[in-house]
């Protein structure tokens, strides 16, 4: 079932590929922008991913599972949601980078609540995001859309926390299906 998807995921690629080099072939103005954003967008994972990939290795080796897990795993209740809130809120970076952290979080045996905490404070309570709304929507509007969103984030991390001790799935059956 792997090798299916894989091969699909290489399939779409290269007709996305080939639909770009024809739209540029016959001069449509389309594929110029997209041959732009596609370089522009793979210089960027170029050079951030990396990064990510290195300091994830490095807290990987430096902050014991231990403390992960006392600190914000599964009985850690209240403080472990401020911890992972704030370390969203301070980390930089696109969504994608993201991702890679809260599986480090999740390999070291953070709650799945805090791993949705996590994912749902990084994509819009970054402190880079929020002075953006500052300076273009004001201090009112960052504050309330932030005070809004942060219990609903909360909710929806205990909705999928419960949820999956409902049904008895794990993060890891889900990684490995």
């Amino acid at each position: 079932m792997k090798r299916i998807i894989s091969f699909w995921k290489y399939l779409i690629f290269i007709a996305f590929l080939f639909i770009m080099f024809l739209l540029i072939y016959l001069g449509i103005g389309v594929g110029h922008r997209m041959s732009d954003n596609f370089y522009a967008f793979s210089r960027e994972m170029i050079i951030i991913v990396p990064c990510i990939f290195v300091i994830i290795g490095l807290i990987d080796v430096w902050i014991p599972t231990e403390w992960i897990q006392q600190h914000i795993g599964k009985d850690s209740g209240f403080m472990g949601g401020v911890y992972v809130i704030l370390l969203a809120i301070f980390q930089g970076g696109p969504i994608y980078c993201a991702f890679p952290v809260a599986h480090l979080l999740w390999k070291k045996g953070t709650s799945m609540r805090n791993v949705f905490l996590y994912l749902s404070a990084f994509s819009s309570l970054k402190v880079p995001m929020l002075i953006f709304e500052v300076a273009f929507l004001g201090w009112k509007f960052a504050l309330v859309r932030a005070t809004v969103a942060l219990p609903i984030f909360v909710l929806i991390a205990l909705a999928m926390d419960a949820y999956s001790r409902k049904t008895g799935i794990e993060l890891n059956e889900i990684e490995t299906t």
